[in-house]
C-alpha cells in the first residue's frame, strides 16, 4: 500500500530517466554521431523502448566536444516528434573529457529498478557503486532535521 491508502497498480504508466554515457577519441561529426546513435541505440534495445513513448531526451557533451549537436542522431534515427535539447556539462576537475551524455524522459510501467543504465567505452567509468557515494555527514542530518516542523 501507498501513503494514500491505494495498492499501487504495476502497470501504472510511469515517466522514468534513462541515463546513458559514452566518448570518442575526436572532435568531429562522424565521431560525435556515430557515437551517440550506438548509444541511443543500446538504451532503446537494452529498455525495450518504443521512441513513441519517449517524452523528451537531453543531449550534453563536454566542452571539448562542439563539432555537431548530438541530438542529431536521434533525428537519423527517426525521432523527428521527440522534444530534443543539447548542453554542455559542467566542467569538473578531473572529469572525463571528450564525452557524451543523454537523458531519455521515458513513459513506461517498468519500475525504477528495471531501468538499464548504459555507459559505454570510456564512460563505464562514471557510474561507480551505490556504495562508493560518499555519507552525509551526521552533523548535516540533524541540522536539517531541526528544520524540519513536525505534525
Amino acid at each position: 500500500m501507498n501513503g494514500n491508502g491505494r495498492t499501487p497498480n504495476p502497470q501504472q504508466i510511469m515517466c522514468r530517466g534513462v541515463r546513458g554515457a559514452t566518448t570518442v577519441t575526436e572532435d568531429s561529426p562522424e565521431a560525435i554521431l556515430a557515437a551517440t546513435r550506438e548509444l541511443l541505440f543500446t538504451m532503446i534495445q537494452y529498455n525495450g523502448i518504443d521512441p513513441n513513448n519517449v517524452a523528451s531526451a537531453y543531449f550534453t557533451t563536454t566542452e571539448d566536444l562542439t563539432a555537431i549537436y548530438p541530438a542529431t542522431a536521434a533525428r537519423q534515427l527517426g525521432w523527428y516528434d521527440v522534444a530534443l535539447l543539447c548542453g554542455h556539462e559542467m566542467r569538473v576537475p578531473n572529469g572525463l573529457p571528450h564525452c557524451i551524455r543523454i537523458l531519455l524522459h521515458w513513459n513506461t510501467s517498468k519500475t525504477a529498478q528495471e531501468i538499464v543504465h548504459v555507459y559505454l567505452h570510456e564512460a563505464q567509468s562514471l557510474r561507480p557503486d551505490k556504495e562508493n557515494v560518499p555519507p552525509i555527514p551526521a552533523e548535516e542530518i540533524e541540522m536539517f532535521m531541526q528544520l524540519v516542523q513536525r505534525p
